[in-house]
């Protein structure tokens, strides 16, 4: 069985047949051209459709793109960089342009979806992924199938609030996850950090341009033996550990799959969270517990589109 799988940004179109064993067989990623508007847009969508589909024949189509998404998968809702799609039925438009079925879905649910189908949460029928890139995002997978609440919009994980006093982040209140593990508020967290110290290596390489410091630098240094940035990424482990509690109170359910670029931290981070769990978790609750990093990288959304046409049309 396979499907087109389309990831929709707002710069680019990638697009993939994608075999339900074999994985992506077949890519491509075109502009999007969003400053032309809603209709050429849609038209730019099924063109890259309708050519991937030539060789072979699909099921459908899965689409995953920024925004929230309706419970019946069709219509996008405040999308960030795509404002003109804002309450439009996105699946009926490509489907009517392509003559093929389609589903679409925000991108955090369809990187759960990847992860689902083709990554390290392909043996669990049960976990939440929790995306951790620029902002902070998430699925949640019940019985090996996304949960998306009463209207289709649960799973925005990135918002639980820790700290109404604690910094902004692009939430509407004070202190969320985002706030500590965003790849740009924890880069902002560790250069407050950083400051403290003038005598760290850290201090000397960015002190110049603060800008120019990442998630990915402070894993690094941390490699390297930087106690500071060891110190760094374990306070913001220790919050990530708080949300997951509150998760999983919530939830009750004990897998956690963590991906996106500050998640490369891997362990600097999953442990202090797993400390946190250990020592604040009510104990019924930690019975089976565990934190696994996903790998799919840039994959994980044509992937899950894939998955969602899978889901709805195989």
């Amino acid at each position: 069985m396979k499907a087109i799988a389309i990831d929709l940004g707002g710069t680019n179109i990638k697009a993939a047949v994608v075999d339900q064993d074999l994985g992506i067989i077949e890519q491509s990623s075109t502009p999007t051209h969003a400053e032309l508007g809603k209709e050429h847009l849609l038209d730019r969508i099924a063109g890259v459709v309708m050519e991937l589909s030539k060789k072979d024949e699909v099921v459908g189509i899965g689409m995953g793109l920024p925004g929230m998404v309706s419970l019946d998968q069709t219509t996008v809702h405040y999308p960030p960089n795509l404002p003109f799609l804002d309450g439009v039925n996105a699946a009926k438009e490509v489907s009517s342009r392509t003559q093929l079925p389609c589903k679409i879905e925000n991108d955090a649910n369809i990187a759960a979806l990847g992860s689902l189908h083709f990554g390290a949460g392909k043996g669990h029928d049960n976990f939440i992924m929790l995306t951790l890139g620029t902002g902070v995002g998430g699925g949640i997978i019940i019985n090996r199938q996304l949960f998306k609440g009463s209207k289709g919009m649960a799973g925005e994980l990135g918002h639980i609030i820790l700290d109404y006093h604690g910094p902004l982040s692009n939430s509407v209140t004070r202190g969320t996850i985002e706030a500590y593990l965003g790849q740009r508020f924890l880069s902002r967290f560790a250069m407050d950090m950083i400051t403290q110290h003038p005598n760290n290596s850290l201090y000397q390489k960015f002190s110049k341009d603060f800008d120019k410091l990442e998630p990915v630098d402070l894993t690094q240094a941390a490699n390297a033996g930087n106690d500071l940035a060891i110190e760094i990424l374990a306070k913001a482990g220790q919050r990530l550990g708080y949300a997951i509690i509150n998760y999983t109170h919530m939830m009750d359910i004990r897998t956690y799959v963590l991906s996106g670029g500050v998640s490369k931290a891997g362990e600097w981070l999953f442990q202090p969270a797993r400390d946190i769990v250990k020592k604040h978790m009510m104990p019924p609750f930690q019975e089976g517990f565990e934190i696994i990093y996903e790998d799919l990288g840039n994959d994980s959304s044509l992937l899950g589109a894939a998955g969602l046409a899978f889901d709805s049309f195989g």
